[in-house]
């Protein structure tokens, strides 16, 4: 038996917000106190994790003077030093303040995109100074309850020049930073712009320095929408943009949960576990959840445990699949090929058209043809129940 005892290399991370979380929801206030950065820092290190990620506010307060600023910085740095955890990412918090009401970037209000601008400067500044060499993007408010309030064109164009002003700006003070953009269909907006991965791709291809940019899919945003998450991913992977992820979990089509990774949709989470892996994804593999709102902060270790825990169990599974005989060898089977069709397939050229077209299919046969899926689902479920 594995003893599934997190190392460097897996590279969990947490963000402060995430087991900072104190319970509060939009029908109770909160149920636990709140905990100092310090003092999480060092719960993510009694827990096992590799690093510690944060909103610029989760650290520094956003009322807070230059020379608090400096204390709490030098107290966090001190806690990183003493636990041996990291930074890989930093983000900025748009969405809580009054002032993001309508938007940061995309605000109708010149005054707020100039203030968002400058926020995220100044957050970016912090995070390079914490050692984070991802920055995470997520646009909270960045949306409309009503499309007689904003042109979706002029949200869009607003969304490009505040990326391109920010990814020159990282360029400017050379630093070693990339950015990372995060989806979600709505909430807290009634609708929110770039939706989905796949809206943010498309984003990323229309910016001056679409190399510096990539996306942070996140399980629960996805499955709010009802999608393939496993899909979204790998379409970031196959594109060389999957350059963070925040696992969590998500019942399809309910509000943003944050469960614990792995607690509703187990079969998904393997694929996921199984895509990365497979694919050797080597950046943090980020918990964006929180603890249920009946637990004490022993509960939250327990929740912080349990996402790590589920993760190395289901890496467990994935070589169980890829060493199973029995399954890859109806993969193979699946798979055949007998080469006669191969040299219909790559570049295109018009001599290799003509020929195909001329080929003759018995397309009776390919429709019977029965593919084995159910074997295969079946054999997968018999794995993650433990009794293959």
């Amino acid at each position: 038996m594995t003893s599934y005892t997190p190392t460097s290399e897996n590279k969990f991370t947490f963000g402060l917000w995430t087991v900072g979380n104190i319970g509060r929801d939009p029908f109770g206030g909160p149920v636990r106190d709140v905990k100092s950065p310090v003092e999480l820092v060092h719960l993510l290190a009694e827990v096992g994790a590799y690093g510690v990620n944060f909103h610029d506010n989760d650290l520094v307060p956003i009322d807070a003077t230059s020379a608090e600023r400096d204390h709490i910085v030098r107290d966090f740095k001190a806690a990183l030093s003493e636990t041996g955890l990291v930074v890989p990412m930093a983000t900025t918090n748009l969405f809580t303040d009054a002032a993001f009401k309508d938007g940061a970037f995309t605000s109708n209000d010149p005054k707020v995109r100039a203030y968002a601008l400058q926020k995220t400067m100044n957050a970016i500044d912090l995070g390079v100074e914490l050692g984070a060499k991802i920055y995470v993007f997520w646009g909270g408010r960045e949306g409309t309850e009503t499309d007689a309030s904003k042109d979706p064109i002029t949200a869009i164009k607003r969304s490009r020049e505040a990326m391109n002003f920010l990814c020159e700006y990282a360029l400017d003070k050379k630093y070693d930073l990339k950015f990372a953009l995060e989806a979600k269909p709505n909430e807290p907006r009634g609708d929110m712009y770039n939706a989905t991965t796949g809206h943010m791709l498309a984003f990323i291809e229309t910016l001056d320095h679409p190399e510096m940019v990539g996306v942070n899919p996140e399980v629960a945003h996805e499955h709010m929408a009802g999608l393939n998450f496993v899909h979204g991913v790998a379409q970031a992977m196959e594109s060389g943009k999957l350059f963070h992820i925040d696992l969590n979990d998500q019942a399809f089509g309910r509000y943003d949960q944050d469960f614990r990774f792995g607690a509703v949709n187990l079969k998904s989470a393997f694929f996921l576990v199984k895509l990365l892996e497979d694919n050797k994804y080597d950046s943090s593999r980020h918990f964006d959840a929180h603890a249920y709102r009946t637990e004490d902060y022993e509960g939250v270790k327990d929740f912080a445990r349990g996402c790590i825990r589920t993760y190395l169990v289901l890496k467990e599974k994935v070589a169980q699949f890829n060493a199973d005989k029995e399954i890859q060898a109806l993969l193979a089977e699946i798979n055949a090929n007998d080469s006669s069709t191969d040299q219909y397939f790559g570049k295109y050229s018009s001599k290799k058209a003509n020929e195909l077209k001329a080929q003759t299919f018995d397309r009776e046969a390919l429709g019977k043809r029965g593919l084995g899926y159910e074997r295969l689902d079946q054999l997968t479920i018999d794995l993650l129940l433990g009794v293959r």
